[in-house]
Formats: C-alpha cells, sequence, structure tokens
C-alpha cells in the first residue's frame, strides 16, 4: 500500500523548508500564499539562518521543529532534499510538498531520486513531487504552490496534473470553477496520479477530478481507483498526452496502428464513465459540469437548446448534428404554450431562438424555460448566454435579469439545466460562479458545452467491472507463457504456433498441413481437395500480402507444386516454414485482437482484411469481456452493417464472431501473451473461421527503475531563485 497522502490534503500545521523573504523564491512565495489565504495552522520556517521570516518563527531543520507537521514543503536546491526527507520521517511528520527541481528529469539528479524515494518509502512518508508545483488544499486554505496564487472559495473539483504548467494556467484562469484541491505530480517519485486519484476521490466535497496525464502509469493502480471514483459518485475527466513504448512494440501488426496506447487509455477512461477531453480548456470545462448533480439529465430524452439568436441557432444546430447530440422536436402542445409567449419574430424549433426582443425580460425567459423544459422529449437544456467584459451599470442589470430568468427557469424545469457562451471568452467570473451557486453550470464555449452535454448523458458504470479489468491487469505477470518460434528473440509467433494456440481454445481455423517438399505439397493438395492457401510462415513475416509470401485459390497438385518453388525462392523464404490450408467460402472479414501491452488487456475488433487500416473503424474493450459485451461492441462500429447482409450478400453470424473475440481475449490473459491478432476472420451466416494469426509473447519484466524515466513534456523548473539566505 502507499502511503496515506491525507494530512497534505488537509494540513493543519505547515513547515517550509527554505523560508525566506527573497521576492520571486519558493520559500518566499509560498509563505506569502500562506498568509494571503490566512491558513489558519501553525506555520514555522525552516532556515538556519533566520529566526523570523515574514513574521513566522524559524528553526534551524525540520528535526528542531518542536512538534511533527502535516506537512513539509521543501524549496531548497535538490542535493539537500533527501536529508530533509530523512529528518520528516524520524520527527513523525505527515508528508512532504517537493517543489525542488534537479532530480530524475535530469541524469544528474537521478541518484538524488532514487535516494528520496528509498529514505520516504522506509518511513511510509506521502511526497508530492519533487520537480512540481505543490498541494492547493483550497478548503484547508493551504496553498502549498511554487507559483503566486489568489485566495479561492472552495468548491467540488479537483485537479491532478502530471504538468505544473497546467495546473497554474487552471488557477489563473478566470472561468468561475470552484476547485476543492489543485494538485501538481512533478516527477511522481512516491505516490503517481492513480495514488492521488484515490486519495483525492475520498476527500469529502470532491464532487469531479479533472486530470491531466502525460504517461500510462500503472493500469491496475489507475483502474482500482476509478473504481473507487465510481463508488463514491465522483465523475472523471481526463486529458492525456504521449504514448509509451508498448505502443511502439505493437506499431508492426495492423493491432498497433488501429488501437494504440492513446486508444485503449481512452476505453478505460470510458469504460468506467469518465469523459476524455481533448485540450485544457474542454478538461476544465468538463469537470465544472461533472461536479453538478443537478446539472445531469433525469431521463431518457434529448437535448433542447436556448438562444436569442438565429445564428446562433443554426451554428449550434450544426455543432450538435456533428457531436450525434439529439435535438427532438418540439411537442405540438409546447409549441402552443410558446407562441403565447414568444414575439411574431420568433422561430418555434429546436435549437429555440426566442429573439433579443425579449432580453432582460425575467418573467418571460423564466416561463419559456420551464416550458420546454416539460417538453416528454426534452431532457436537457443548454441556454447560451453571453457576458461581455466591462459592462456598464446599466447593461449589466440587464443581462442580470436575463441571469435570473435562467436560474429562475432551472430551479421549477424537470430538465437539467446548462448556460454557455457561444465565444469561450464571453464568461464572467462572477456571474459563472453566481449560476453555479444556483446549480447551473456555465459552459465557455458552445463547441465545448455540447461535448459537456453529452459527457452528462453518460450512465453509472460498474465499479465490480473496473475491479475485474484491474486484476485482469495485475494478474499478467502469474500467467504460463506462450512458446515462441524464431531465434531472434523478439517474442513473436509464426502463424502456425499461433493457430495451434487458437485451436487448444475451441477457435476454428482452417485445415491446413505443414510441407517441406513440393511432393508433399501437392499430396496434401489433393488430400484437402481445392482450392487451398501456401503461405510462408515465420515470426518475421507478419503481413504476408505485402511480402508476397503466399499463393490462393491453388486447385490442383501442379499448381501448388509450381506455387511451392516460387515461394520457396523468396527472399522473405529463410527460416520460414510453408503452410497449406483449405480456402474457405468469402464472407465478411473482421480484425479480432487482443493487446496485453498497454495500460490494462483490451480487445480490438473491427473491419477486416486487407482495408484494416485505412477503414480504421474499431471497437476496444477492456478485459475481461464476455460475449454479450463484446456483441455490443460490434454493433457500435460504423461498418457494422456489412454484418447485417444485404445486397445479395448473407447476414453474418454476429452472436459466433462475439463468441470467438471474447475467447481471444481469454485466450490472452490466460497464457500472458503480449499480443494476439487474427485478420481476417471471415464470418459466414453460421459461424467464423481465423484465416491468418499472429501473436507476441510478453517481454520478460525488467526491474523496475529506482527512478522514473522522465516523460518529453516534463518541464525542468527555474533554478535562479532557489536557496537559503
Amino acid at each position: 500500500m502507499p502511503p496515506d497522502p491525507t494530512p497534505l490534503l488537509e494540513p493543519r500545521s505547515i513547515a517550509v523548508v527554505g523560508a525566506n523573504d527573497r521576492p520571486g523564491s519558493y520559500g518566499d512565495i509560498v509563505l506569502r500564499n500562506l498568509a494571503r489565504a490566512s491558513f489558519e495552522g501553525a506555520v514555522w520556517g525552516v532556515n538556519p539562518r533566520r529566526a523570523v521570516v515574514h513574521g513566522r518563527p524559524c528553526v534551524p531543520s525540520v528535526a528542531d521543529l518542536p512538534e511533527p507537521v502535516d506537512a513539509v514543503v521543501v524549496a531548497i536546491p535538490a542535493a539537500g532534499v533527501p536529508s530533509v526527507i530523512r529528518d520528516a520521517v524520524v520527527r513523525g511528520c505527515g508528508g512532504a510538498v517537493v517543489i525542488s527541481a534537479g532530480f530524475g528529469e535530469i541524469a544528474s539528479g537521478r541518484e538524488l531520486e532514487r535516494e528520496l524515494r528509498e529514505v520516504a518509502l522506509s518511513g511510509n512518508l506521502p511526497v508530492c513531487g519533487p520537480n512540481g508545483n505543490g498541494i492547493f488544499a483550497v478548503g484547508a486554505r493551504a496553498p502549498m504552490w511554487g507559483d503566486s496564487v489568489a485566495p479561492l472559495e472552495p468548491g467540488g473539483v479537483a485537479m491532478i496534473s502530471q504538468s505544473g504548467n497546467v495546473a497554474v494556467n487552471a488557477l489563473g484562469s478566470r472561468r468561475g470553477i470552484r476547485y476543492h484541491t489543485v494538485l501538481s505530480t512533478g516527477n511522481q517519485t512516491v505516490l503517481d496520479a492513480s495514488d492521488w486519484l484515490e486519495a483525492v476521490s475520498e476527500r469529502d466535497g470532491v464532487r469531479s477530478v479533472a486530470m491531466f496525464l502525460e504517461e500510462d502509469g500503472d493500469g491496475e493502480r489507475f483502474a482500482r481507483a476509478l473504481a473507487g471514483c465510481i463508488d463514491r459518485g465522483v465523475r472523471v475527466a481526463v486529458l492525456k498526452v504521449g504514448a509509451s513504448a508498448a505502443g511502439a512494440r505493437a506499431a508492426s501488426a495492423h493491432t498497433g496502428a488501429l488501437a494504440g496506447d492513446q486508444r485503449v487509455f481512452r476505453a478505460l477512461v470510458e469504460e468506467s464513465g469518465g469523459a476524455w477531453a481533448q485540450d485544457p480548456h474542454e478538461l476544465l470545462e468538463l469537470a465544472r459540469v461533472l461536479a453538478e448533480p443537478r446539472a445531469r439529465p433525469r431521463g431518457d430524452g434529448g437535448l433542447a437548446i436556448l438562444t436569442c439568436s438565429g445564428g446562433d441557432s443554426g451554428i449550434a444546430a450544426d455543432e450538435a448534428a456533428r457531436l450525434g447530440a439529439e435535438l427532438p422536436a418540439l411537442s405540438a402542445g409546447t409549441r402552443e404554450q410558446l407562441t403565447e409567449l414568444l414575439p411574431d419574430a420568433a422561430t418555434i424549433a429546436n435549437p429555440l431562438d426566442y429573439t433579443a426582443v425579449i432580453w432582460g425580460d425575467t418573467e418571460r425567459l423564466r416561463r419559456i424555460t420551464i416550458a420546454v423544459g416539460a417538453d416528454p422529449a426534452i431532457d436537457q437544456l443548454l441556454v447560451l448566454y453571453d457576458h461581455p467584459q466591462d459592462l456598464a451599470p446599466e447593461a449589466a442589470a440587464t443581462w442580470a435579469a436575463v441571469r435570473a430568468g435562467i436560474v429562475a427557469g432551472a430551479a421549477e424545469a424537470k430538465a437539467a439545466t446548462l448556460v454557455a457562451s457561444t465565444l469561450p471568452d464571453l464568461v464572467d467570473d462572477e456571474a459563472s460562479g453566481e449560476l453555479a451557486d444556483r446549480g447551473v453550470p456555465a459552459i465557455a464555449g458552445l463547441r465545448t458545452a455540447l461535448t459537456c452535454a453529452q459527457a452528462l448523458r453518460v450512465g453509472s458504470a460498474s465499479p465490480h467491472r473496473l475491479r475485474e479489468i484491474a486484476s485482469a491487469a495485475g494478474g499478467r505477470g502469474q500467467r504460463p507463457r506462450a512458446p515462441a518460434t524464431g531465434p531472434d528473440g523478439d517474442g513473436w509467433i509464426d502463424e502456425i504456433d499461433t493457430k495451434e494456440l487458437l485451436r487448444g481454445a475451441g477457435i476454428v481455423v482452417p485445415e491446413g498441413r505443414v510441407v517441406t517438399s513440393e511432393d508433399e505439397c501437392a499430396a496434401v493438395v489433393d488430400e484437402l481437395g481445392g482450392p487451398v492457401a501456401l503461405k510462408l510462415a515465420s515470426p518475421s513475416l507478419r503481413d504476408k500480402t505485402d511480402l508476397d509470401a503466399l499463393r490462393l485459390d491453388l486447385r490442383d497438385g501442379d499448381e501448388a507444386s509450381a506455387a511451392y518453388r516460387e515461394l520457396s525462392a523468396s527472399p522473405v523464404a529463410n527460416g520460414a516454414r510453408m503452410l497449406v490450408e483449405r480456402m474457405v467460402p468469402a464472407g465478411v472479414e473482421l480484425l479480432v485482437a487482443a493487446r496485453g501491452d498497454a495500460i490494462v488487456p483490451a480487445l480490438v475488433i473491427g473491419l477486416g482484411g486487407i482495408w484494416t487500416e485505412a477503414l480504421d473503424d474499431v471497437a476496444i474493450v477492456p478485459l475481461p469481456a464476455d460475449a454479450d459485451r463484446v456483441e455490443d461492441a460490434i454493433r457500435s462500429l460504423r461498418g457494422a452493417a456489412a454484418l447485417a447482409g444485404g445486397r445479395g450478400r448473407e447476414p453474418a453470424d454476429l452472436r459466433s464472431a462475439a463468441t470467438l473475440a471474447a475467447a481471444v481475449g481469454s485466450l490472452l490473459l490466460e497464457r500472458g501473451l503480449d499480443l494476439l491478432e487474427l485478420n481476417p476472420v471471415v464470418a459466414h451466416r453460421e459461424g467464423c473461421v481465423a484465416l491468418d494469426a499472429l501473436g507476441r509473447r510478453a517481454a520478460t519484466p525488467e526491474p523496475a527503475p529506482a527512478v522514473p524515466a522522465p516523460t518529453e513534456s516534463s518541464r525542468v523548473r527555474r533554478t535562479n531563485a532557489r536557496g537559503l539566505s
């Protein structure tokens, strides 16, 4: 179990190591932040050359503190940090926030980071950082933060960021988000983002978590943390950048191109009911709306959009169509009510353009909102409201009247209500906070608002399912390993041995034989009866079509002998075996694959054959997955209609395809493979057959590095303002 970071998230006393009053230094910034936020607990400085800093008493070292503190904020050069952590352990402190840089993000600091980690773990001391901005526990009024921050009003949104700058920008943006905790994980030397997610989601008052991630991390721990969030009703929004080494290994098969690390990570997040963000702006807006339970639709209807502009109405309709957001037609009863409320110039439709003629009419806006929200087809309202900056006092009163009408209508409407500006900057911090206090999130930007509306429609997920996924991710090291063919030691398994694994799992493959001569090849063709396929098989042959390593539709022994001679003379035949297989009738071709080397094992299903990557139409399901879950995934494909037949083609056996795919996922887990790819699988009216297959063993786990390798986007913090004065 990782150390419990509760003292850092709810600190009652703080010591600042490196306390000084030199403007711009971390020690100075942290002390000023605490004073500005009116932190009520005890604060000590630690500086052997000062007795008092900013009116706070100073002691020479952490060991000299008059009592153990909950949080030790460390802002001194890297070389001195491990000894501070050791003193914190001995003194019995609750944890440490290490703002200092100069550790694993640079080669010369990796030994220091290893030492820091060992000391902290030996004393079960939770550490945030190093090389991060720290923790702002807003409810505790404790900004243990390496950049100047203003006091904030607490709320239900937490943020966990592997980038300090993303978190700094989130705190600096003016959008009226009420934060509970903002946390910059830095190098994650002791606790990683999954540990922080679990801890933060357990805090009273947290209703959503925004996560900015630069690396995959440990899939088992992340899945278990997500399960805990589901248990506690905490919604999660994730923005992830970068790709792991696992994606590079898988890229030499079709699966790597179609289901890279990012897609598997996203599938895991969405399996948990989480929202996937495309940029930091969207991440924060998603977290904002997910934190408000009153914003979640309570029925099974659709979205209605209300605006005072015909242009905005058209734009909103187009954006909704692009995102697949349903805008149901309003009922006759609703249209009748609106006719009485709206001026003649209004367009009674969905989106509803109520015109600027009634702008500022609080009561009429209230009644319009109630009427549309009561429509049987509507369970979600999006009201467009733009708030320009620096409004004149008389104009501000009109805008306030509009807000009052929206708030009053939302309080009585049956549909959940959101407010959005058309442009991201047409928001006002104070006005957004006012709406949020009434349970109406105000979202910056129309396109983002529609994304948020869609995210709110996602139903609750199963914590049991997430724990099953976590167990599958954590149990791979104990599985028996499959044998590999070939002397290169790269783990690839050729088609022949892969199909033996499939047969053992009850997965149907074509009848075939391995042959070693022309005569044997001709005899097998006569035995099987034409037509047959002749293939070269070796661990290095992973795309036979591109390498011209197969011959199809061979009808007799003479054709087979000639094909055997051609393939034997091929430059790619060195070390390869020759496989003869009976060809099967044409059908719908699918790709069915399972990956074990991403953040969690996952199943990949899509339209297959030579068009696999061009079509880029796949569904990804974290493992384990039964046939029912897989069948739902297949039906979600854009090309799912191809399985239904039509235009003279017979329908495919969808249930058989789902059963085969589920068996592939189970086989991957049972045998401890990194990859099992069947492409194509031919689906007929009755049954499925795997025509081609390859596999890859899981690489032998290497000892975990003492210091995490830095990610490309890790930033080395400024170094010109550190140290003691």
